[in-house]
């Protein structure tokens, strides 16, 4: 099947509008030219080239420097540095139109180069910080993975048991990080460790950045996965590995909460990501269903399928538009963590229990590798655990209602 990208390809039959329009009380002139400009990249560019980087389980080098060629990765990134200084709206609209490709291991290898890893700078990098690494890193001449999670630890990030001991001018690293986007192929790592081993809970974290070069890094097991196959995933290794101490990125014991911040646009950005895999999963079955001939009528005749697309896209539209809310929020400089918390709860989960009717409705097709469908099942599901299990969000939802 293949994909449908115009929208009014994907709108409603009766009114020629798609219901999951819902971005124009939101989007300036400048955001609609940027959707179209991702878009057509995603088509001409992403689309045919993605089944050979499926196959090669990683993106290769030069997606990111023509990206970089397009200033697509330095949508929120200071001017000065060569970003275009756009706000959350502009990080949303990249996160669901790299996911409309249908191809999920791509979204994810770039969004942790343009929302998860390097975004740490700007927030919280001091000015030498930013100049030396930004440049290249809003080119595509370096590319970045972030490293949290641990064999230990994953959603519940005081467990975390790397360490940086300060020596000298340095700091020594011990540990090991595991599920690690781009760990292979990145260039800069950004860690995060515990610098006070007496600190307790959160306390005593600080964030580093590790260049691939430094000695005592190595990347361990690189892991065949589910889905998302063209992300490259794996572990790495720190065996005394002597950072200098200039490679701090922000205030010594206060990583965890620098991480943390990062989260909460991490968590919308994964949410958009997942409402515009449901949004082409849907909408691809629709056409399906309108087609395929069955008991002397079509599939959509039927009652039963047409009442399910009908809820799912009621569901998916409003998670939609609380997604617009929180971007739009973030975009203003308003608190969202309740927001990012909710979405990322909510619009993963939905988009797995869609996938699976999907799957259904397409019978032996949705079945057969290589079909979008297929594809989407498997590149799905890891949203609902990536960013924060949908249990760990749900309680922290809970703690602030």
């Amino acid at each position: 099947m293949p994909i449908a990208h115009d929208s009014a390809a994907r709108g409603s039959h009766l009114s020629g509008r798609s219901p999951f329009d819902l971005d124009a009380p939101f989007l300036s002139a400048e955001h609609r030219m940027l959707r179209e400009q991702i878009r057509r990249f995603v088509e001409n560019e992403i689309v045919p080239a993605a089944p050979e980087w499926e196959r090669a389980r990683r993106l290769p080098r030069a997606l990111f420097l023509r990206m970089g060629e397009l200033g697509l990765l330095g949508l929120t990134f200071p001017e000065e540095y060569g970003g275009s200084g756009m706000d959350s709206l502009a990080a949303v609209i990249l996160s669901e139109e790299l996911a409309r490709s249908g191809f999920g291991g791509v979204a994810s290898s770039v969004t942790v180069q343009t929302d998860y890893s390097a975004s740490h700078l700007v927030r919280v990098g001091n000015p030498e910080q930013r100049a030396r690494y930004l440049p290249d890193v809003i080119a595509g001449r370096r590319i970045c993975a972030l490293g949290i999670t641990e064999p230990g630890a994953s959603s519940d990030l005081n467990r975390l048991a790397t360490s940086a001991r300060r020596d000298g001018d340095s700091y020594v690293i011990n540990g090991r990080k595991t599920f690690i986007t781009n760990a292979n192929f990145a260039d800069l790592f950004f860690i995060v460790a515990k610098t006070d081993p007496e600190a307790k809970g959160a306390k005593g974290f600080s964030l580093f950045i590790v260049e691939r070069d430094t000695p005592g890094f190595s990347n361990g097991t690189t892991f065949e996965k589910a889905g998302w196959h063209c992300s490259d995933t794996g572990e790495l290794v720190f065996d005394d590995c002597r950072v200098p101490a200039a490679n701090l990125v922000g205030e010594p014991g206060q990583g965890f909460y620098h991480a943390i911040a990062g989260l909460e646009h991490e968590r919308v950005c994964l949410a958009a990501q997942a409402a515009a895999m449901g949004e082409l999963a849907l909408t691809t079955t629709v056409e399906w269903l309108r087609e395929r001939p069955a008991y002397g009528r079509r599939l959509w005749d039927l009652q039963a399928p047409r009442h399910e697309i009908a809820r799912f896209g009621a569901e998916l539209a409003a998670g939609k538009s609380l997604l617009y809310v929180a971007a739009a929020r973030a975009s203003r400089g308003e608190e969202i963590a309740i927001e990012a918390c909710m979405l990322k709860a909510l619009l993963p989960e939905l988009v797995n229990r869609i996938l699976y009717k999907c799957a259904q409705f397409h019978g032996g097709a949705g079945f057969v590798k290589g079909d979008l469908i297929e594809r989407l099942v498997r590149d799905a599901r890891f949203l609902a655990v990536g960013g924060g299990s949908t249990e760990v969000m749900l309680d922290e939802t809970a703690k602030r209602l």
